[in-house]
């Protein structure tokens, strides 16, 4: 991201300013993560967490889970909510925070190297995709492929804007933007859409699973 963006992100989390923040676990993450057929002890690559509890859910589940968030107060926030008493060292540029199953990497996402990450056998993309702003999502993805082993799935989670026409039916399919991004790297398979009404807004979005495994 530029440093503006950065920095409004931080800001943010200064502020309290976070809707964005899940308080309960990704229900679709419990119906559909057992699809990626991980084994236990399988280590799993969080960008852009937050402070988000998938990621205690992941860990119940015998993994090893390893954040990556720019925001200390969010990392702060996410041992200290949970009662956690986490230990922190210099990683490279990164401060790790660690307790148990879980770590975090305090930083800009794309000063992360392979090195920093270590093994990672799988991804869980959260919306961390289509919450950044169109222009810096060829970028995100293309850092994700540098810093992967050719051998990680990635199992994401987007919210998108349903067609006009469209907004009680399903599109069936991956996206344009999901297939331009991912499909020269991955086989892409949609798990699973809905069409969920937006609160404020006479239309929906679509929520969609998908399961990427390297080809």
């Amino acid at each position: 991201m530029t440093g503006n963006d950065n920095a409004l992100w931080q800001q943010c989390w200064r502020d309290q300013q976070t809707d964005f923040h899940q308080p309960e676990i990704n229900p679709l993450l419990i119906r559909f993560w057992r699809g990626l057929e991980l084994a236990a002890g399988s280590r799993v690559f969080v960008p852009l967490c937050g402070k988000s509890l998938d990621m205690i859910w992941l860990a119940q589940q015998g993994h090893e889970v390893i954040g990556l968030e720019l925001s200390p107060v969010a990392v702060r926030a996410f041992f200290s909510e949970n009662r956690m008493q986490a230990t922190q060292r210099d990683v490279g540029g990164f401060t790790l925070w660690q307790c148990g199953k879980i770590s975090i990497l305090c930083g800009d996402y794309f000063d992360v190297s392979q090195r920093d990450l270590g093994r990672i056998d799988a991804v869980y993309d959260r919306a961390a995709l289509t919450a950044l702003p169109q222009d810096i999502r060829l970028l995100y993805v293309a850092h994700l492929k540098q810093i992967l082993p050719l051998a990680c799935k990635v199992f994401l989670l987007t919210v998108e804007d349903a067609d006009e026409g469209e907004t009680r039916e399903v599109t069936l399919g991956a996206s344009g933007e999901i297939t331009a991004l991912y499909a020269q790297a991955f086989e892409i398979e949609l798990a699973h859409v809905e069409s969920v009404p937006e609160p404020e807004a006479a239309s929906y979005s679509e929520h969609k699973v998908y399961r990427l495994v390297p080809r």
